[in-house]
């Protein structure tokens, strides 16, 4: 599926963290993990007059049963019939390889990531690039990693190394590859904190801003406290522009449907309308606090995007 007539407020990753960076919030990259869920992730972002992100990692398409042909479709179905306004970005997170990056890319996605952290730097160059060269040419923006950020729950990665990203070698990684955003470890980790609590290195972003002026990025978001995440974001020259919140999501979607484990994409489009109704009420109102007290995004749909 090829979106041609894409809506004007769908818009790529590099022109809603443009305006974010200069206005001084982050937009929150929120993951449904299911297609019922994107839904009430836009509903969020329309009450709350706020720019987001809706994404999808490739363990995730892999893990709920989804493809990236499904989940855009859903994604533009939603926004034309609740008729959202807001800025939107249609992200895949965390992918290794070409393959899935063109499909999303052939879904309508606006933005991808390659992640090839767990690559020495050069490799990880050589990779960057190549899906750079193939995404800035089809109009879509390009995230990528480097270091390597903790995770609890291999849903989005399949590491729990942690390795803080260099700064020295951010500033090499930016410039030979070009990307638009960069994800950066930190002290964030995916997942749950069961016992590890997050720790923001403002020193090493800052840092990292100074030498270079690329978007930095925040992985991990679920479980950070907001005034931690207040400091990230108002770093002079700027901070972190976009964080990632998946956990918390789902976490409030199980919740309230009184369950315990993950279900696939397909138990819950089965899900009973109440139940279903009960769930996407939870996902909307956890998405609403996100962007109204950790982001401070809301009331900023209507402050323009940069070119």
């Amino acid at each position: 599926m090829t979106v041609r007539n894409r809506p004007d407020n769908v818009i790529t990753l590099k022109k809603a963290l443009e305006t974010a960076e200069k206005r001084g919030y982050a937009v929150g990259s929120f993951s449904p993990r299911y297609t019922p869920i994107v839904k009430p992730v836009l509903q969020a972002g329309q009450e709350t007059s706020s720019p987001l992100i809706v994404q999808i990692s490739e363990k995730e398409l892999a893990r709920y049963g989804i493809a990236p042909q499904e989940f855009g479709e859903e994604f533009y179905r939603q926004i034309r019939e609740l008729r959202i306004t807001v800025p939107a970005v249609l992200h895949l997170d965390h992918t290794k390889g070409l393959a899935t990056i063109a499909q999303a890319i052939e879904a309508g996605f606006t933005s991808v990531m390659i992640d090839a952290s767990e690559h020495v730097l050069d490799e990880n160059i050589r990779l960057t690039k190549e899906v750079v060269e193939y995404a800035r040419a089809r109009g879509v923006s390009v995230e990528a990693e480097l270091g390597m950020i903790g995770t609890t729950d291999f849903i989005e990665t399949d590491e729990d190394e942690e390795l803080y990203t260099d700064p020295e070698e951010a500033m090499r990684f930016v410039r030979e590859t070009g990307v638009d955003a960069l994800a950066v470890s930190c002290g964030t980790a995916h997942g749950v904190y069961n016992v590890r609590q997050p720790k923001i290195d403002l020193d090493r972003l800052a840092a990292i801003r100074r030498l270079t002026p690329v978007h930095l990025v925040l992985h991990g978001g679920s479980g950070v406290p907001a005034d931690m995440m207040a400091s990230a974001i108002h770093l002079p020259g700027g901070g972190i522009s976009k964080v990632n919140i998946a956990t918390d999501l789902e976490l409030a979607l199980l919740a309230a449907l009184g369950r315990e484990q993950r279900m696939t994409n397909a138990e819950c489009k089965a899900l009973p309308s109440e139940q279903l109704e009960r769930g996407r009420n939870a996902v909307r109102a956890a998405v609403a606090d996100k962007i109204r007290h950790f982001l401070g995004s809301a009331g900023r749909a209507n402050e323009g995007t940069e070119s």
